[in-house]
């Protein structure tokens, strides 16, 4: 048996808040988790649209029934199956969107880049693979992905105002993985504010009103 790929088109959807235009100052772009759709994921970032900002959230190319053949629907960025593939087909998509919402924004526009949980791997490898310019990066409830080359893709991340996002009661973190996370970011000096609260692995409201006044 031999596998085979054909490239074909695909049509790939996003959500925003805010009016993109001349008085644009931020640019917001939100990457949900495993399992989430990018609508009712940028409802959580409500309290960053403050008529400057525009929010982007784009949404993962896989979509499926979370639970059996029908009902709620998810999405997904990649799985272990093909990975390879998909990472380049999400990366490749999330560059085109890049250049058509910053196309006419004004040059000294602010851009953050938020990805949680799985969208945390997926803004890592999709930054550090390619060239576009970013301001701040956000890891919510998730870290760089195993397979980051420390070394190739570290310098992407250096010159950028970075956060860690972490909650007290994430299910599907450990302290331990969180620590070992956390030590991996400082022998590799790579800078970043580490942000705590108390909850689960959710978007929390008030961590997101504080974040914001630490990078807008």
């Amino acid at each position: 048996m031999k596998q085979h790929q054909v490239t074909v088109p695909k049509t790939a959807r996003y959500f925003t808040l805010g009016e993109a235009g001349p008085a644009t100052k931020n640019v917001w772009f939100l990457c949900h988790g495993y399992g989430q759709l990018a609508n009712y994921f940028l409802r959580n970032f409500e309290p960053l649209n403050d008529g400057t900002s525009l929010l982007v959230a784009p949404e993962g190319l896989h979509r499926f029934y979370v639970n059996g053949v029908s009902g709620r629907i998810g999405a997904s960025w990649m799985t272990k199956e093909d990975r390879l593939s998909d990472i380049s087909d999400y990366t490749g998509a999330l560059d085109i969107l890049y250049d058509e919402v910053m196309r006419g924004l004004p040059a000294d526009t602010r851009i953050h880049v938020l990805g949680f949980s799985q969208g945390s791997a997926t803004v890592s490898r999709w930054l550090a693979a390619g060239s576009k310019r970013f301001d701040t990066l956000t890891l919510w409830c998730g870290f760089f992905p195993p397979d980051m080359n420390w070394e190739k893709d570290l310098a992407r991340f250096m010159h950028s105002k970075n956060f860690i996002v972490t909650a007290s009661q994430d299910e599907f973190i450990s302290a331990e993985q969180e620590e070992e996370q956390l030590r991996m970011f400082r022998e590799k000096q790579v800078p970043f504010s580490h942000l705590r609260f108390e909850g689960k692995h959710v978007i929390d409201p008030g961590m997101l009103r504080g974040m914001r006044e630490r990078i807008v």
